[in-house]
């Protein structure tokens, strides 16, 4: 907004002008001082480290004995701190190996399955697939999974879809379930390999019949042993009993 100042001249008339105020620039004092503390930051710490060094030169000209017994204090200390990471490290790969061991052996063993749970099964089969020698596994098993539990690639190339069946030990899978996988396993998950695995066994009837008719690999409870303890895969992954 302008403004009004009056004044008079040297020939005594008084003359009224107008005036314009000037804004102020904001945050300019502020970049500046920050600019002036920014340009101090070097001076600020630079003083003390010059200091420092000159302590540490004037103490090493005047105890050049003690100057070395603590080099090699100092030296020994960070190797000690080094070494012990090194065997923390140590303990740890020693541990997950054992971990891993012993992960391996349990998936062995066919009765460790009858403890799962259906997604337990899954991954467990999984394993098993991986140490067989397939390739790209994936579980996929859950909600709207349409039958497929584990995909993989066999070492043939072919693409492997896996229904699983973790049953108690008195419960057969029977027909239904092999004739719901054989609708979906192809036209639907384009399998070129359709298994059904079990830790249990297939009831005798239409549905073993339909399996082979319709080339679905039927993996029992006996063929699992044997498969998880040898990691070989049955021939033609076609043992239903």
């Amino acid at each position: 907004m302008p403004y009004v100042k009056s004044h008079i001249r040297r020939d005594g008339a008084r003359v009224r002008a107008h005036y314009r105020k000037r804004r102020r620039a904001r945050g300019g004092g502020g970049a500046a001082r920050r600019g002036r503390s920014g340009s101090a930051a070097p001076l600020l710490w630079g003083v003390p480290a010059l200091v420092l060094v000159v302590l540490a030169v004037d103490f090493v000209r005047r105890h050049p004995y003690w100057s070395v017994l603590l080099v090699a204090v100092v030296g020994l200390a960070v190797a000690g701190l080094l070494l012990a990471r090194a065997r923390q490290r140590a303990r740890q790969r020693a541990e997950q190996e054992r971990q891993r061991a012993e992960q391996a052996r349990r998936d062995r063993l066919i009765a460790v399955t009858d403890t799962m749970s259906g997604p337990e099964f899954e991954r467990w089969f999984a394993r098993l697939l991986e140490a067989s020698g397939f390739r790209q596994v994936t579980v996929t098993g859950g909600a709207g999974d349409r039958g497929a539990d584990v995909v993989a690639v066999a070492p043939d190339g072919r693409r492997v879809v896996v229904q699983c069946k973790r049953q108690s030990a008195h419960n057969r899978v029977g027909s239904a379930a092999i004739q719901r996988f054989a609708g979906t396993c192809r036209e639907v998950h384009g399998g070129q390999l359709c298994v059904i695995v079990t830790n249990s066994f297939f009831t005798a009837g239409d549905g073993v019949r339909l399996a082979r008719q319709l080339d679905i690999a039927l993996v029992d409870r006996a063929a699992l042993e044997t498969w998880a303890w040898t990691r070989t895969p049955p021939p033609g992954l076609c043992v239903a009993r």
